[in-house]
């Protein structure tokens, strides 16, 4: 019996194996989502620093920090959606569900000609009659170039006065990856899972709605999807198990065959 750990550790140190991170840094510009009043707003993510080699620590720096669970790179879990009440918190996520196979679907040319494009469930399954089926207990991932936008808020959340513009996923898409297809959890490259139109939806932020509420997971604010292959890679999902959160910032990364 082959030891797969060893050959992989093996793969990764020869380069047959790539480590791909697809984790925007975290700072004090790291966009974040707004939304109108009356609703609250997450906070940005700051340092507070504590001590830097200096009498309040003579050998060591350290910080405070202070940030939303929904801030940059993060997980949704089942539980941040009114239709997932009850559900899963982000400390539970199953390690199954963490360490999956992933599909990577690429709309980034319709997303570059039309800010509002919205994936359908057709563009799902032309991409299965041409990849094969998506990935029992994986991911679904939904290029769209959008983490070129990343470095602005206003760039990145792309709004007027009717709102903010950014690709996302059809009602019909969403209520169709939550109950129909295979896949543990959906990941974008935007700000959220749904697209920046959907509080006009039916139902309002569709991605939501269905997904929390069937127990899958959500992925937002990744980078590097184009440097995926659209079937093969193996992602590593890692959240802080927050006991009751609803989410939380992750650094995520893939593995990819070369």
């Amino acid at each position: 019996m082959t030891a797969v750990l060893p050959a992989l550790v093996d793969a990764l140190r020869g380069g047959s194996v790539e480590a791909i991170d697809l984790t925007a840094p975290l700072s004090e510009t790291t966009p974040i989502l707004q939304l109108p009043e009356p609703f609250a707003n997450t906070q940005r993510f700051r340092l507070e620093e504590l001590s830097r080699y200096d009498d309040r620590g003579p050998a060591w720096y350290w910080n405070d920090i202070h940030t939303g669970e929904h801030t940059g790179t993060h997980v949704d879990a089942p539980n941040h959606w009114v239709t997932g009440r009850g559900g899963l918190d982000v400390s539970q996520a199953p390690l199954g569900t963490l360490i999956g196979p992933a599909a990577v679907i690429d709309k980034s040319v319709e997303a570059a000609a039309d800010p509002d494009f919205l994936l359908e469930i057709d563009h799902v399954r032309a991409w299965v009659d041409e990849h094969g089926p998506l990935p029992e207990g994986g991911w679904l991932l939904y290029r769209t170039g959008w983490d070129a936008r990343s470095h602005d808020q206003e760039l990145f959340t792309n709004a007027d006065e009717h709102g903010p513009h950014t690709p996302g996923v059809s009602a019909e898409c969403a209520r169709w990856i939550a109950e129909e297809s295979p896949v543990a959890g959906f990941g974008t490259e935007t700000v959220g899972t749904d697209a920046g139109a959907a509080g006009g939806f039916d139902p309002p932020f569709s991605c939501h709605h269905f997904l929390m509420g069937a127990g899958k997971w959500g992925l937002t604010s990744l980078q590097n999807l184009a440097q995926l292959p659209p079937t093969g890679a193996v992602v590593v999902v890692s959240p802080l198990p927050i006991v009751g959160g609803s989410g939380s910032p992750a650094r995520v990364y893939a593995l990819v065959e070369r």
